[in-house]
Order: structure tokens, then C-alpha cells, then sequence
């Protein structure tokens, strides 16, 4: 009986805080707080998942890692991974957000210990905003270079170029000189040039083309190693000036003028690849790049390091672990068919890889085809690809700028979606977890363009004489291995903790009927699973960074590989600093670590009939007058029970 009166006092005071704060709402003076946007149709959340996940790694790194691990082979553990891993983490992250309508940080209150998850995600994606930018620096500063007769990376005798300019882009191999003395008299060898030989002379200089030594010699400015920063290039710190100027203008009204951006960053890249493979295609030795790609070597599958690159390989292309999926999610209505979106999600990122792939090496079999060369020769990933292999094959293009403004154009669209709704990611967790303060006014367009000046000001040190160096530091450290880390926790936090049936309950709530039980024995079983396998494996399999240059392979000096690790860490340690952090305020206030375990934070709309009906566990999720201080924070509490 004294158990049944307490849980009546426990429901009675929660109606009356929440009545307290709408009182305290009332009475605020200054702006009006503004009402939480929501997307204007349903299709716009698709396409920003789309254009936030289709991006550069689409482009410049699935076709690299297809022909290097079997060709056609590849999508054997590639879609293997796309079924246990990606489909399931990526639809958990959204449903999450859907469910908790709240960002990044916030909607971790579904299981207080892990919060820290929340705050793990925030940092990742502030790195990748940082970094990702710069790539779109180089793209329009290419673009820019494109307005021409005349490709300015086709020629040597420029003012950036060095005695080691070539136009021959033949991989020469060294000159035999025991032969060369059979036939030829030494003042003959050594008057005569390499290219008349076909070799490379050994007191000759190494010889590096043209459109390598553009890309090193006249955008970066490159320095011999990240001691050197050297200055700023300030062309290209006006390019990303340019970038982030561009990602502001298109997020500071909110999700609803973003969505309408969607509307062509993510479709009309699918055009330009269009006109481009058909282009490709046409050109000589299209069919031998084509073939080469796919070709299956069944062989390589035994290999563990092919399972990994297929693991990070979805990682990438999926934005797992990042937050931004569960803020973007968050913006749906309450009944949305996210599940519906997810399946459609995962055909159109995994057949825009494939389909990328023969447009990349279409082209680069014809380059292979004019040069000579095999295709091996010319296939390169990542920056490599997009500003050193593409530009050889344009030059040798008819109307070669045309195709170089399409093709940069491409990659400035590919990039500027994944790059505003990363933004968009951060901004939110932020606007969410503080919004009595940040969403009333003008405030939030002031909080986004601090977060552009400050991402902008750390950018500034990738286009230094010494960036590229930072940005590979950036690139390999900051995210690569820790989302496969947190990705893991995010599965053991709903699906054994909240409890997986419990998630499955609420989704029948929000979609009106109860989903495939597939995902969830994937994020019981196989999702966490193939998270920490991938995770040992790359650590297995890991080896310190390096950076290939046609000079020779530098190699990062120990203080910067001890910074690389220090930006990794920087993000996983948050995950158990806040559980420990909730674990101390909770025993403070006097309250059951069971607790801990308890959603917090939840309305009236997102309970179940069974929780409803079992007050002193309502009252646990519910914000009441036990929660401990801070937890949530009264001003929170305020603007989500007056919104």
C-alpha cells in the first residue's frame, strides 16, 4: 500500500514540475524560443542522407580498393559487410534520432551510462569538418585553373616547374649500363638523353610529370615534412575561405532551406558521372580500365586485410558513427518511414560505388591505352586520384577544359552535401543539448558561424606549405579506426542495455507495424560483432603513417604520429569520462544505479502502455525532481516540456 501512495506522489510531482517550467517559459524576457524545424517533405531526409553518405569516398576510394582486392571479387565481403554491418548501424542511428527527436548528445539519454557516446561522435565529426573542407579547397582552386585555352597542368616550362619536368608520363626504368657499353662509347652515354634511351640514366635527376609537379610544386607549395609548415598559401586559404563561406549560406536558416540545397548537390553529381562515363566509354581502351576493374580474383578473399578494407570501406560510405545520422533523423516527424529509407539508402550509396567505379576507370583505361602503360600504373586512391590520375587522362582529352570544369564540378557537389550536413550534425547535437539558450533569436546563425571560423582557423594549417602533411595526420588518425570502436558501443547500448526489445517496441509505436526481426539479432549479434573483428583486425594490421611523394616515402617523425593518437583519443576517452561522470552524480543524489540504465528524458508520446503502467519505472525515465543536478538541465527540462 505505502509503495502504491509513493508512486502517486512520484506521478503527481511530475505534472507539477513540468507545469513549474512551462511557468518558467512564460516569464523568460528577450527572443521567443523557436519551435524545433521538422523536414518539409518526406523525401528530404533521403536525399540529405544520400548526399551526406554519397561523397568523395565513393569516387576516389571504392574503385581503388575493387581492383586492388580481387576486382569483381571485392563485392563478395563488400556486400557481406553492407548486409551485417552497414544496413543495421545505419538504420539504428536514424531510428534513435526519429525516436528521441534530439541530437547527437542528447539522444544518448536513452541510456545515461553511455552518453558519452554522444559527445564521442560530436568530436569525430568536428575533426572530419575541419579536414573534409580542404578537399573542396583544392577542388575549386582546380576549378578556377580550368577557365582556359589550355590545361595549365598539361606542360612544363612554367614558373613552378623544376628541371625534372616531363610531358612523358612513362614510368622509365633505370638504364642498364653494362649493355649500354656493348653498343656505345662512354662520351656517347653520357651526352645522350633518357627519353632517347627509353631509361633512366643514373646521374639524371628523377623525372616527375607535369601534372604531379602542378599538384606538388604550384597548389601545395609542398615543404620536405610537417617540421616545415612553411606559410600559408594564401590562394588557397581564400579557396576555403570560399568552401566554408559556401557551407554557411547553405545551413544558417536550418534544415528546411538545406533540404531545398539537397535538391541538386545530391542529385546532380548522379549527371555529371553520367556525361562522363559516356565520355568515358567512348574513348580508346575504355573497355581494357573497365575489365581490369572487375575482373575477380577469387583468390584474394582469404586475405583478412581484404575484410577489412571491405569493413571501413562501408564505415566510410555510410557515416557511421559520426552523429550526424542521428540528427538528421531527429528532424523526421514522429511516424516517419525511416526503415523504408534505410533499405532505399543503402541500393542507391552501395550501386553509386559500383557505378563510380566505371566511370573512374573507363578513363583511366584509356590513359593507360594512350601512354602505353598498364592500368595498374595510372589507378591511384584518395587525393591522388581526383588531382593527379583524372587530370593526366583530361589533358589528353579533346576540349579538354570542358571535361575538366564537369569533372571538378562533380567533386565539388559530391563534397559540399557531406560537408553542410556534417556541420549541420554538430550545430544540432549543440542547438539540441543547449537550446533554451541557443535556439531563440538570432543565436543559432551566430552559433554556426563561430563553428565555420573556428573549423576554418584549424583548416588554415592544411594549406601551408606543410597542410598536406596535416591533413594526412588529420585523415588517418582522427576517425579511421575509433567509429569502428564506437560504433560497437552504440549496438551493446540499445541492444543490451535499453534493451533490443524494448527499441523494437518503440519503432511498431512510430511506424505502425513491427519491422523484420533481422536487425535485431544483427545488433545483438552480428552488427557488434563485425564491429570489433574489423576493429582488431586494423589494429593487427596496422602500420604507422606514411606519405608517398615521387621523391621517396616520408615518414611521419614520433611527436606527430604521438599527436595523431592524441586526436584519436580524444574522442573514445569521452565514452567512459561520462559514464563515470553519471555513475558519481547518480550516488550523490542517493539513487539506484538501476538508473543508470533507465531512458531519460522521454515524453508522454514515447512511452509504452507497459511503462505507463508501472509508475516507479516511468518515474526513473521521466525528468523529475530526483534527477541529479545538471541532468538534464533545468533550462533543457524548460524548453522541451513548453516545445
Amino acid at each position: 500500500m505505502s509503495t502504491t501512495i509513493n508512486d502517486e506522489k512520484a506521478s503527481t510531482s511530475i505534472k507539477e514540475d513540468k507545469k513549474k517550467t512551462d511557468e518558467v517559459i512564460e516569464e523568460e524576457s528577450g527572443p521567443p524560443m523557436k519551435k524545433r524545424e521538422t523536414w518539409n517533405h518526406q523525401i528530404d531526409f533521403l536525399l540529405a542522407c544520400i548526399g551526406f553518405s554519397v561523397g568523395l569516398g565513393n569516387v576516389w576510394r571504392f574503385p581503388y580498393l575493387c581492383y586492388k582486392n580481387g576486382g569483381g571479387a571485392f563485392l563478395i565481403p563488400y556486400l557481406i559487410c553492407v548486409v551485417i554491418g552497414g544496413i543495421p548501424l545505419f538504420f539504428l542511428e536514424v531510428a534513435l534520432g526519429q525516436f528521441m527527436s534530439i541530437g547527437g548528445i542528447g539522444a544518448w539519454r536513452i541510456c545515461p551510462l553511455f552518453q558519452g557516446i554522444g559527445w564521442a561522435t560530436t568530436v569525430i565529426v568536428f575533426f572530419l569538418n575541419c579536414y573534409y573542407n580542404v578537399i573542396l579547397c583544392w577542388a575549386f582552386y582546380y576549378m578556377f585553373a580550368s577557365f582556359t585555352d589550355v590545361l595549365p597542368w598539361g606542360s612544363c616550362g612554367n614558373e613552378w616547374n623544376t628541371i625534372r619536368c616531363t610531358t612523358s608520363f612513362k614510368k622509365l626504368p633505370a638504364c642498364n649500363m653494362t649493355a649500354l657499353n656493348m653498343t656505345m662509347t662512354w662520351p656517347e652515354i653520357k651526352n645522350t638523353t633518357s627519353d632517347y634511351l627509353n631509361c633512366t640514366l643514373p646521374w639524371e635527376p628523377k623525372k616527375i610529370d607535369s601534372v604531379t609537379e602542378y599538384w606538388e610544386e604550384k597548389v601545395l607549395g609542398i615543404s620536405d615534412g610537417i617540421e616545415n609548415l612553411g606559410t600559408i598559401k594564401w590562394d588557397l586559404a581564400l579557396c576555403l575561405l570560399l568552401a566554408w563561406i559556401v557551407v554557411y549560406a547553405c545551413i544558417c536558416k536550418g534544415i528546411r532551406t538545406s533540404g531545398k540545397v539537397m535538391y541538386v548537390t545530391a542529385t546532380s553529381p548522379y549527371i555529371f558521372m553520367t556525361i562522363l562515363l559516356v565520355r568515358g566509354c567512348t574513348l580508346p581502351g575504355a573497355i581494357d580500365g573497365i575489365i581490369f576493374y572487375l575482373k575477380p580474383d577469387l583468390d584474394k578473399i582469404a586475405n583478412a586485410q581484404v575484410w577489412v578494407d571491405a569493413g571501413t570501406q562501408i564505415f566510410f560510405s555510410y557515416s557511421i558513427s559520426l552523429g550526424a545520422l542521428t540528427a538528421l533523423g531527429s528532424y523526421n516527424k514522429f511516424n516517419h518511414n525511416s526503415y523504408r529509407d534505410a533499405i532505399i539508402f543503402a541500393c542507391a550509396n552501395s550501386g553509386t560505388s559500383i557505378f563510380a567505379g566505371f566511370v573512374i576507370f573507363s578513363t583511366l583505361g584509356y590513359m593507360s591505352y594512350e601512354q602505353g602503360i598498364p592500368v595498374a600504373d595510372v589507378a591511384e586512391s584518395g587525393p591522388g586520384l581526383a588531382f593527379i590520375a583524372y587530370p593526366k587522362a583530361l589533358i589528353q582529352m579533346p576540349v579538354a577544359p570542358v571535361w575538366s570544369v564537369l569533372f571538378f564540378l562533380m567533386i565539388i557537389l559530391l563534397g559540399l552535401d557531406s560537408q553542410f550536413v556534417g556541420v549541420e550534425g554538430l550545430v544540432t547535437a549543440f542547438v539540441d543539448e543547449y537550446a533554451y539558450y541557443l535556439r531563440r533569436g538570432h543565436r543559432r546563425e551566430i552559433f554556426i558561424g563561430i563553428v565555420c571560423i573556428l573549423s576554418y582557423g584549424v583548416g588554415l594549417s592544411m594549406v601551408t606549405n606543410g597542410g598536406m602533411y596535416v591533413f594526412q595526420l588529420f585523415d588517418y588518425y582522427s576517425g579511421s579506426k575509433i567509429i569502428l570502436f564506437v560504433a560497437f558501443f552504440e549496438c551493446i547500448a540499445i541492444a543490451w542495455i535499453y534493451g533490443v526489445n524494448r527499441f523494437y517496441d518503440n519503432m511498431e509505436m512510430m511506424y505502425g507495424f513491427r519491422i523484420n526481426p533481422y536487425m535485431k539479432y544483427s545488433w545483438l549479434f552480428s552488427a557488434p560483432l563485425f564491429c570489433i573483428v574489423i576493429f582488431i583486425l586494423s589494429v593487427i594490421n596496422y602500420s604507422e603513417l606514411t606519405y608517398n611523394r615521387p621523391t621517396g616515402t616520408y615518414v611521419y617523425p614520433d611527436w606527430a604520429v604521438g599527436i595523431g593518437w592524441g586526436m584519436a583519443s580524444l574522442s573514445a576517452i569521452w565514452i567512459p569520462i561520462v559514464a563515470v561522470k553519471k555513475v558519481i552524480e547518480f550516488a550523490k543524489c542517493g539513487q539506484a544505479c538501476r538508473k543508470l540504465l533507465l531512458p531519460q528524458g522521454l515524453e508522454e508520446h514515447q512511452l509504452r502502455s507497459q511503462d505507463k503502467t508501472n509508475p516507479m519505472e516511468m518515474n526513473g525515465m521521466i525528468l523529475d525532481d530526483e534527477s541529479p543536478p545538471g541532468y538534464p538541465n533545468e533550462a533543457y527540462v524548460a524548453s522541451q516540456t513548453k516545445l
